[in-house]
């Protein structure tokens, strides 16, 4: 008979690439890791993987297992960690990693109220905008916004966040308000540098297509906050997570422009590595940040 274990460690094996990572992810020897796949293959009467030399690959038979195993391992961490609260202490450190804005603007707030509400758990946090490598740096949980190309990781959404084109009313009284992304061009658009792509070519979609342009300007940083100090003074136009900037455009300091432009949005993630049993302590976080977000949704 089939039990979860194999189908989990089957999953792994694909999402890793290779038998050495899987192994090493799951704790186990390669050999013994091959030798659960293999009793998989016999249990089942199919081939699952080709293997070679240098790489893996999927029969028709492993693709389709493939497609309805992958979500095991988070649906059975969701199920263990329902009743763990029931005979785990929570109590521990944990190593966060998050971006700046996030952790500037929001995140230092919700993680010291978590803390507040447990007082044996401790949380160390780091603001950085690269992704770290949460296995070799030690990291139990981080926070990420986009695409992640790293398929051994866990990543659970929190919220979406948007992006807007923005600056300040006295911008607009030197040198006009730009109407359309072509109008982009004669103006100064302060790039923000602290993103993996796409600094100096702001994408937006109108009428159901992706549109973009190439923009020009004399200041680029890779921090939000210095950026909006910049747009604030009036010296152009930022395109930055809406979040960064919402109590200043409530205010009226900055100004919403392209409105009939769609901007660009990005996924908000907690990032986590595989795991057959995720600790309470991480779960709480992750479900506490998440509802820290939602509690301020409107900053999206």
């Amino acid at each position: 008979m089939v039990g979860v274990n194999e189908l989990f460690l089957f999953v792994l094996v694909v999402e890793a690439g290779s038998f050495n990572k899987a192994a090493a992810i799951a704790g186990i020897s390669t050999p013994a890791l091959s030798k659960k796949i293999s009793k998989l293959e016999k249990d089942l009467s199919v081939q699952l993987l080709y293997r070679t030399t240098r790489k893996l690959s999927l029969s028709e038979a492993g693709e389709t297992l493939y497609q309805h195993a992958k979500n095991i391992n988070q649906q059975v961490n969701e199920a263990i960690g329902a009743v763990s609260n029931f005979s785990e202490k929570i109590s521990g450190e944990i190593k966060l990693s998050v971006p700046t804005i996030s952790g500037e603007l929001l995140l230092a707030e919700i993680v010291a109220g978590f803390c507040h509400q447990h007082p044996d758990i401790s949380v160390n946090i780091r603001l950085e905008n690269e992704f770290a490598d949460l296995v070799k740096e030690g990291l139990d949980l981080a926070i990420r916004t986009g695409y992640l190309e790293n398929s051994t990781l866990i990543a659970k959404p929190l919220i979406i966040s948007h992006w807007i084109v923005c600056c300040s009313p006295e911008y607009i009284e030197q040198h006009g308000k730009p109407n359309t992304i072509d109008d982009l061009l004669t103006h100064n658009c302060l790039a923000y540098t602290g993103q993996a792509k796409g600094s100096h070519d702001w994408r937006f979609e109108q009428d159901g297509q992706e549109q973009s342009i190439r923009i020009s300007g004399n200041f680029a940083t890779n921090n939000a906050q210095a950026l909006r100090k910049a747009a604030l003074a009036g010296y152009g136009i930022a395109y930055v997570p809406r979040c960064g900037v919402y109590e200043d455009l409530q205010s009226g300091k900055l100004i919403a422009l392209l409105a009939d432009y769609k901007p660009r949005y990005l996924g908000v993630y907690a990032v986590y590595s595989y795991t057959r049993h995720l600790p309470a302590k991480i779960r709480l976080l992750i479900d506490h940040i998440k509802q820290g977000y939602q509690n301020k949704a409107e900053y999206f």
